[in-house]
């Protein structure tokens, strides 16, 4: 019998890393990151931390323009508004044919009780986290693999709307547990 034990790669666990250090803005909107300071942080190879950093500017997470380093992704609020429509037209589409067979997916109900949890404790990482498991767990739910592929390409960029939404205090944890609640 053999286990599949799933170990990330070096570069898979720098750009894990990294990329939770953006969207819970432990690494502010602006903050510059270079391939050294990153392979020094992680003990890597430049290579490896290079690989990061241009999934994350794939993702939109992190901006770079030619010759210069890259910056975590400064939203507006015109980026906001627009990843927010485009997430909204994804889910709503999955709640419609929720909605149909009246289920709610367990995963979604598990993620909206740790939010509400994380939300009493002010425990914005855990919040974060939630959050986007709640959404991420409607979708699934909603059983259509090209969904799910839509929904995961915008949902880089919503968990920085997140992140960034939350560290400029313009949206509480009360807020968004009852906004979850809403939604269930």
């Amino acid at each position: 019998m053999s286990i599949d034990l799933k170990i990330p790669s070096r570069p898979d666990a720098v750009y894990d890393a990294l990329r939770t250090s953006v969207v819970t803005t432990e690494l502010a909107p602006g903050t510059m990151v270079t391939e050294t300071a990153l392979a020094l942080q992680y003990g890597v190879a430049r290579p490896t931390a290079k690989t990061a950093i241009e999934r994350l500017v794939a993702e939109g997470l992190l901006t770079r323009h030619a010759h210069r380093a890259a910056r975590v992704t400064t939203l507006s609020r015109h980026d906001i508004v627009d990843v927010y429509a485009a997430r909204a037209m994804v889910e709503e589409t999955a709640l419609r044919g929720l909605a149909c067979t009246s289920v709610v997916p367990p995963a979604a109900l598990s993620a909206h009780r740790e939010l509400i949890a994380a939300a009493q404790r002010g425990d914005r990482p855990s919040l974060l986290r939630n959050d986007v498991a709640f959404h991420r767990a409607l979708v699934v739910g909603h059983d259509s693999i090209r969904l799910g592929r839509m929904h995961e390409i915008i949902m880089g960029e919503v968990e920085l709307c997140i992140g960034q939404l939350q560290y400029r205090g313009l949206i509480s944890p009360t807020e968004i547990a009852s906004a979850h609640q809403g939604i269930l």
